[in-house]
């Protein structure tokens, strides 16, 4: 009772107060963009820089470079020698972090809000003047190879998704690992990261994202002192990338690992990414993944297979719409005690046809819709979490206005579009079935 009446509370909000009134965006003669959102609650900043390239930039043969140059990229400059970045920023207070993603790499530092200037001296440090020794570049490829080595070789459910994910598409690089193919890892070196470093890191491929306790204007002549007398890149390759071509047959994915502990049934469907200008199929498909799977036991298949069949233990259904190119729509079943996997999935494809021949009820619709629109609200209180909304969907080709106004999109959405969503994605030929199950498992299908 107190969750709902909570949540209608919530829904009463006005929209304004939904989205991050106080942002600034500029962008400086080199080419490099900027969005600053004032938070003036704790004298304290984040302080990012997005480079509009990731893993599905990276060139054939070269899978893994992205994250090997992430990596690379604290091991020092003409200026500071390896470790010093991480010396300076830890001795101001702060902490800092990196991350790879498909379409994007981003560099983040949060600091007290006195300390921007040197965390934009630091980072236009390294824009452009990274120094690299055949020791560093060959030790860090170890520590990948290291790193592939726990969280995908060691882990049945890391290596049934990677699997999952390149039979799902055909010819776009989205079909590859972030950290790369175990054997092209090996492969990697100093040169390659360097080629990869001066093609895409260049300021007019560079997002700048300053959330926190500052004045826009001041940031502004911070950004423009450091970040601006870097040339822009006068090379820099359009983001082209191989096309998925039309899917014309249902693919099956079946791994058998004695390290499973538990086997379940998992579906991805190609699925549209969220546009500039038109959000509202992405904005559909995320309320259908909440629906479907986003709130345990009162979601879809909650209800169906874990409360009323109870042949599941667990379910879930997932879309994630900042994506550059078309993105994924997926699902699992994790079946109970004496259920097999086949029952699993015939079970899940029965909910999903009753799902779109009876169509999206209302009540679940405005559960959602508060759910969502909440946790919008309390992500207001994160800094980070707020910077790397906006950050993340610059870099893959959204404004600050799509930001801004997708908590409006996401309320108006009717169960005609999110219905009408789901009987587009939900096409069999194009999506990928998969059965993670232990060695010694029967496989009836």
């Amino acid at each position: 009772m107190i969750a709902r009446i909570a949540a209608v509370l919530l829904a009463l909000l006005p929209f304004s107060a939904m989205a991050a009134e106080n942002v600034t965006t500029f962008e400086l003669d080199n080419g490099m963009t900027a969005v600053v959102i004032e938070d003036h609650r704790a004298p304290v900043v984040v302080h990012m820089v997005w480079y509009r390239v990731g893993a599905a930039d990276e060139p054939a043969g070269l899978s893994g470079v992205a994250h090997y140059l992430e990596h690379l990229m604290f091991k020092g400059t003409d200026e500071l020698a390896p470790g010093d970045f991480d010396a300076i920023v830890k001795a101001n207070g702060g902490s800092h972090n990196a991350f790879t993603a498909p379409d994007f790499t981003g560099y983040f530092q949060r600091v007290a809000a006195d300390r921007l200037g040197l965390m934009m001296e630091l980072e236009a440090d390294r824009m452009r003047d990274l120094a690299l020794t055949e020791e560093h570049a060959d030790t860090e490829r170890g520590v990948i190879l290291e790193e592939r080595n726990q969280r995908v070789e060691n882990e049945p459910n890391a290596l049934f998704a990677e699997q999952q994910r390149a039979a799902l598409y055909l010819n776009h690089p989205y079909g590859r690992p972030v950290i790369g193919w175990r054997s092209e890892i090996a492969e990697l070196d100093r040169e390659k990261a360097l080629d990869f470093y001066r093609t895409y890191y260049a300021p007019n491929n560079a997002t700048l994202v300053v959330a926190g306790d500052v004045d826009p204007a001041e940031v502004r002549t911070l950004a423009e002192a450091h970040y601006g007398p870097i040339a822009p890149s006068v090379d820099l390759p359009p983001r082209v990338r191989p096309a998925e071509p039309p899917h014309l047959a249902e693919r099956r994915v079946r791994y058998s690992d004695p390290r499973v502990a538990q086997p379940y049934v998992m579906r991805n469907y190609l699925a549209p990414e969220r546009n500039s200008g038109d959000q509202r199929r992405a904005a559909a498909l995320s309320i259908l993944a909440d629906l479907l799977g986003g709130s345990g036991l009162t979601s879809v298949l909650g209800e169906k297979l874990q409360l009323d069949a109870q042949i599941a233990i667990a379910t879930s259904a997932y879309y994630n719409p900042t994506s550059y190119d078309p993105t994924r729509f997926g699902m699992y079943v994790v079946p109970a005690d004496g259920v097999s996997l086949e029952e699993a999935e015939t079970a899940l494809d029965r909910v999903l046809q009753a799902f779109l021949a009876e169509g999206v009820d209302p009540e679940q619709l405005e559960r959602v819709k508060g759910q969502m629109r909440a946790a919008l609200i309390y992500e207001q209180d994160n800094l980070q979490s707020l910077a790397r909304r906006y950050g993340a969907a610059l870099s893959i080709g959204l404004t600050v206005e799509d930001v801004q106004s997708w908590p409006e999109v996401l309320q108006s959405i009717t169960a005609e579009e999110i219905l009408a969503a789901a009987e587009d994605v939900f096409d069999r030929q194009a999506s990928v079935t998969g059965w993670i199950m232990r060695s010694d498992q029967e496989v009836t299908q």
